[in-house]
């Protein structure tokens, strides 16, 4: 990856285009996440053979009712953590191509796809104050900046403007 020049902060310029003029501005944000959908998996996995001997163990002490508790228990957690899973790789994909301005929101598996031209298009956070980042031209909006801290999101915008107005 080449460095972004210094103004920019959160952007990236790929390899992948060799001319100047198919060079793209990146802007990748990702959900922060301690564990990958695998990683969790191995620990539930874990978890459930954990709880299981210990409920097998007092179920054979003559404790019946432990071992329906410690599957509901198993139940439970499996489903929090598969719904941790489908959001885990959600992120927001932001890129200037040419006259193109390209955003892809990937929430749960699914991806929401808008372009804008470039000169058409308006970047302001929606309310000033921390607010998601509202991107609107040609009679669509779409807001930006999720997976972000909200003080950051105004430094976001200005650097998509910047951008908008450079490359």
């Amino acid at each position: 990856m080449l460095q972004p020049p210094p103004a920019f902060r959160f952007a990236t310029l790929p390899v992948q285009g060799t001319s100047a003029q198919e060079a793209a501005v990146l802007w990748l944000l990702k959900r922060h996440c301690s564990l990958s959908p695998a990683q969790l998996g191995w620990f539930y996995l874990s978890l459930c053979l954990v709880s299981i001997s210990i409920a097998t163990f007092f179920w054979a002490q003559g404790a019946a009712m432990v071992m329906t508790f410690a599957l509901l228990e198993l139940l439970a957690v499996g489903a929090a953590f598969l719904l941790y899973s489908r959001h885990a790789g959600d992120a927001e994909k932001i890129f200037l191509q040419g006259g193109q301005l390209v955003i892809e929101l990937e929430t749960a598996g699914r991806t929401e796809r808008a372009e804008f031209n470039r000169e058409w298009v308006r970047v302001e956070p929606k309310h000033g104050d921390g607010s998601l980042i509202e991107v609107s031209g040609q009679g669509r909006s779409v807001r930006v900046g999720r997976h972000m801290r909200p003080e950051l999101r105004p430094l976001l915008a200005r650097e998509i403007r910047l951008a908008l107005r450079a490359c």
